[in-house]
C-alpha cells in the first residue's frame, strides 16, 4: 500500500518506520551554499583554519601528479662484478625498471695505458669468461699492423679455442640466470662440462683461465698429443647436455614468464660472417636469429650458438705446421688500425697505434659494454622479483648487458 501511494502521490509525505520520504517527483535537494563554501579547498577543513597553515615549499607551484616519483635503488658500487667500480641508479616502478643511470667510474682502471707496454696477458682479465677471444682481437691487430699472417695451423687452433671459449661464456650466461630464477640442476650439469673445458685450457697453455695462449703471429705452442681426440669425445657428449638443459628450461612456465617479451633489443650482425677473420670463412656454420629480440630469444640464440660452436669444433682438422722465421721488428711500420672480433658478448675491438718500435705507441680497447654504459639511457624491462631486476636488464640487454 505504501509503495502504491508513493508512486501515485506527488505532494504527499510518507512515514515509514519513523523516517520521512519525499515523493520521487519532488524537486532535487539543494545544499546550503554558504555552508559549503568553507569546504571549497582541497582539504576538508574550514577555510578559516586552512588560511593560517604554511604549506611546504614543494607544494606551492607543482601539481600533485608531478610530485609522485618512482622508487630509486642503487646497484653497486659494492657489487663484486662491477670492476672499477660500476654504479647503476635504477628507477623502479613496482617490479619494472623504468630508467637506469650508469656511473661508469674508473672502470677501465688505466687499461689503455697499461697496453703501452707488452701486456698481452692483461686481455684475459678484461673479461674473465671470454679469455682467448680477447687475446685473439689483440693478436689480429698486431698482425694487421705488421702486415703478416699467422700460420694456417695456428689459425685453426685459434678458431677451435675461440669456439670453446664461446661455449664457456654461454654456459655462464644461461645457467647463472637459471640459478637466479631457482633452477639449480642446469647450473651443476653445465658447470661440470665447463670444468672439462678448463682442463683443455690447462693442457694447452698451463693455465685454467688466464691462458695468454694466443700470440701475435700464431699461438704460444702446439697442442699436445691426444688433446684433439679428447675434445672430439667431449663434443659428442656435450650435445646431449644441451638437449637436457633445453628440456628443463625452454618450455618451462616459470622460465618463460621471466624472459618472454622482456628486454627487447636485437640486431642481425655477426663478425664471423660479415667480416670473417682467421679461418671462419672456411668453416660451415649458421648464425641463429630470433624473432622478437627479447630475453627468451637471446636464450634460444645462445643455445643454438653452442650447437654451432660444436659444429665448428668438430669440423676443425689440424692442418700442416708452418713456422714464422722472420724478424718482427723488421716488419713494423708507423701505422694505426682498428680490428675487431665476434666475442661471446658481441663485438670486441682493438685500436692500435705504432711508432716503429717493438712496443705499441697507443692501444685503445673497445669493450662490448662500455659504449652502452657511458651514456645515460632508459631501460624498459619487466621482472617479477626486485632481486632479479639487474639480471634480465643489465645482463641481457647487454648490453649484450648479456647475462641472460
Amino acid at each position: 500500500v505504501a509503495c502504491t501511494s508513493l508512486r501515485n502521490s506527488t505532494d504527499s509525505l510518507l512515514t515509514h518506520h519513523g523516517c520521512l520520504f519525499f515523493s520521487s517527483r519532488q524537486k532535487q535537494w539543494q545544499p546550503d551554499v554558504e555552508w559549503t563554501e568553507q569546504y571549497a579547498g582541497a582539504v576538508m577543513y574550514p577555510s578559516a583554519i586552512t588560511e593560517k597553515w604554511v604549506p611546504p615549499p614543494w607544494n606551492d607551484k607543482d601539481a600533485p601528479m608531478e610530485k609522485v616519483s618512482n622508487h630509486t635503488i642503487n646497484f653497486g658500487p659494492q657489487h663484486p662484478a662491477a670492476h672499477g667500480v660500476l654504479r647503476l641508479v635504477l628507477d623502479i616502478s613496482g617490479e619494472s625498471v623504468k630508467k637506469c643511470d650508469p656511473h661508469v667510474g674508473l672502470r677501465h682502471r688505466e687499461t689503455h695505458r697499461v697496453q703501452d707496454l707488452p701486456a698481452l696477458p692483461y686481455f684475459d682479465r678484461l673479461d674473465y669468461v671470454s679469455m682467448m677471444c680477447n687475446e685473439q682481437a689483440y693478436s689480429l691487430a698486431v698482425e694487421k699492423l705488421l702486415n703478416i699472417q699467422a700460420p694456417p695451423r695456428a689459425q685453426w687452433i685459434r678458431v677451435l679455442f675461440g669456439e670453446l671459449t664461446r661455449i664457456m661464456n654461454h654456459i655462464m650466461a644461461i645457467t647463472t640466470r637459471a640459478l637466479d630464477i631457482g633452477a639449480m640442476t642446469p647450473f651443476f650439469w653445465m658447470f661440470e662440462e665447463r670444468e672439462k673445458m678448463f682442463e683443455f685450457y690447462e693442457r694447452v697453455s698451463g693455465a685454467r683461465m688466464h691462458a695468454a695462449y694466443v700470440r701475435p703471429g700464431g699461438v704460444h705452442q702446439d697442442m699436445p698429443l691426444g688433446l684433439m681426440d679428447d675434445i672430439y669425445e667431449w663434443c659428442k657428449n656435450f650435445s646431449i647436455r644441451i638437449d637436457e638443459v633445453e628440456e628443463m628450461l625452454t618450455n618451462n612456465r616459470i622460465w618463460k614468464n621471466q624472459t618472454v617479451d622482456f628486454g627487447v633489443v636485437c640486431i642481425k650482425w655477426d663478425l664471423r660472417k660479415s667480416q670473417p677473420y682467421d679461418k671462419y670463412d672456411e668453416v660451415e656454420f649458421d648464425i641463429p636469429i630470433g624473432n622478437k629480440g627479447d630475453c627468451y630469444d637471446r636464450y634460444l640464440c645462445r643455445v643454438e650458438e653452442m650447437r654451432q660452436s660444436l659444429r665448428i669444433v668438430i669440423e676443425v682438422a689440424p692442418p700442416k705446421r708452418s713456422e714464422m722465421k722472420m724478424s718482427m721488428e723488421s716488419l713494423i711500420h708507423h701505422f694505426k688500425l682498428y680490428t675487431e672480433v665476434e666475442a661471446p658478448k658481441v663485438k670486441f675491438g682493438v685500436y692500435l697505434v705504432s711508432d716503429g718500435s717493438s712496443r705499441p705507441y697507443r692501444c685503445k680497447i673497445k669493450a662490448p659494454r662500455f659504449a652502452h654504459l657511458v651514456r645515460e639511457f632508459k631501460l624498459r624491462m619487466h621482472t617479477h622479483t626486485l632481486t632479479q631486476t639487474s639480471h634480465p636488464a643489465l645482463f641481457n640487454v647487454v648490453i649484450n648487458y648479456s647475462m641472460c
